[in-house]
């Protein structure tokens, strides 16, 4: 099962959080179908979601956004306190050479472009806020430097965030997927950053670790080297999309009843299909019918 942990370390001036998000990049990659470099990028803003969406209230929600010129057009992922993420790419299909040491080319298919994070509270419980946006260049497009990037500029918090997906050429097609996010709160010394930032630069690539059997610890212990640490929590993780059947109903519902007649007499019914999970939703003429008799 893929999970999440959120730790502190240094008495408490550095944040860490880590995850293992296997199965949750393998479900977005089977319903989306994505080609190999695209369900990298994927995989990877899915994760970097995760790890930020974890500081959020329980009713907030948190969406990363890249737009940009590359092939793959943009990547957008949702996540919230939960552990439950959902995303998409707008060109699925696309893909690039591998760089020359094998690697995925993520910043040859992303591009130039933007980093938009919004934060929205409240969500869960229908309340209304004025969401707060964040918006950063693209640095690298490799995904992890960007976040790490918005974070120190738009949230003024040094951070160093490490992203990874591997593919196998078979199935089960993901191999590993996870990710650590280190933060320096108020209060952390230049010597532990030093060290953390040492330790980062010689560790083993986080995918190798966790196709190699590490836990999330163990990939806390990855970032942090011979720094202790104390995990405050840990929680499930996974693919979720908040759309359904019902909510299908209520959206038709809010076009009116002019529209829903319009529909019934030219297309005789209506398919709702959601970008995020890539499920449709059918609604018959009698669903329709029904719905003009309700309103």
């Amino acid at each position: 099962m893929d999970k999440l942990i959120h730790g502190t370390a240094a008495d408490g001036t550095v944040r860490v959080l880590a995850a293992i998000t296997t199965d949750t990049t393998a479900e977005a990659i089977r319903r989306h179908g994505t080609s190999p470099t695209a369900s990298a990028a994927l995989g990877r803003l899915m994760t970097g979601a995760l790890l930020l969406g974890s500081t959020l209230k329980n009713d907030d929600r948190l969406t990363t956004r890249i737009e940009c010129a590359g092939p793959i057009g943009g990547v957008t992922a949702e996540a919230n306190a939960a552990g439950e993420v959902r995303g998409f790419v707008k060109e699925p299909l696309a893909e690039v050479p591998l760089k020359p040491n094998g690697k995925f080319d993520v910043s040859g298919i992303v591009g130039e472009g933007m980093l938009h994070v919004i934060r929205e509270a409240g969500v869960k419980i229908g309340m209304k806020h004025e969401p707060y946006v964040g918006s950063v260049p693209i640095t690298s497009g490799e995904i992890a430097e960007d976040l790490a990037y918005y974070l120190a500029k738009s949230e003024q918090i040094p951070s160093a965030v490490l992203l990874g997906v591997l593919l196998n050429n078979r199935e089960p097609f993901v191999a590993a997927s996870g990710g650590v996010l280190v933060q320096m709160m108020p209060g952390a010394n230049d010597h532990i950053i030093t060290m953390i930032e040492d330790t980062i630069i010689h560790a083993p690539h986080i995918t190798e670790a966790i196709r190699e059997g590490a836990g999330t610890e163990d990939l806390v212990k990855l970032a942090l080297g011979v720094i202790d640490y104390e995990i405050l929590y840990e929680k499930p993780v996974s693919f979720k999309c908040s759309c359904s059947n019902e909510r299908a109903l209520k959206t038709i519902a809010s076009l009116g009843r002019d529209e829903i007649k319009s529909i019934i007499e030219h297309d005789g019914g209506a398919t709702m299909h959601c970008g995020y999970c890539n499920e449709s939703f059918v609604v018959s003429g009698d669903d329709l019918r029904q719905m003009l008799v309700q309103l």
